[in-house]
């Protein structure tokens, strides 16, 4: 099970206690910051695309869409998300509860939003479709052991 997975990761750094889990579904990001009880754009929602052989995972704020011109310049390919068997078989994370934690295969690439970076601490999902973990944007970039952060997203626009 992935949560399982992403618990003994975090146990590894003494936080298997801080991963929340929910009677609830947390499967997309409304659900989620229904979930935790806090507004959509703190969810961190990890998006999986095809790129060449492997898989980027995107992880960005909650209140975010993909741009695609900003995605093509920075991988040099159009922005293709992956199927749910993909996102299995690359990430061992179903969809609804991937994350970028306990991903052990060496062709999937980890990157982070700027998007993230307005929040003191935001929620990825932990595994399941019904858990996050609260983790500020630095905890975040070095459980996810991102290649780095990015800015491939929309503009947001003023509320």
């Amino acid at each position: 099970m992935s949560i399982e997975k992403v618990r003994a990761f975090f146990a590894g750094r003494g936080r298997e206690k801080d991963i929340l889990e929910f009677d609830v579904s947390s499967a997309t990001v409304e659900l989620a910051a229904q979930a935790v009880g806090c507004e959509a754009a703190r969810i961190a929602k990890t998006l999986s695309f095809a790129v060449g052989e492997g898989c980027v995972l995107v992880v960005c704020a909650g209140d975010t869409k993909i741009d695609n011109t900003k995605f093509k310049a920075q991988f040099h390919t159009k922005a293709k998300m992956l199927p749910p068997d993909q996102v299995v078989a690359f990430t061992g994370h179903a969809v609804g509860g991937v994350c970028p934690f306990a991903i052990e295969n060496p062709a999937v690439t980890t990157y982070l939003d700027v998007s993230l970076r307005r929040f003191a601490t935001v929620y990825p999902a932990a595994g399941s479709s019904n858990s996050a973990i609260e983790l500020t944007p630095e905890e975040l970039e070095e459980y996810s052991n991102s290649a780095g952060w990015i800015d491939v997203c929309k503009e947001r626009s003023p509320q």
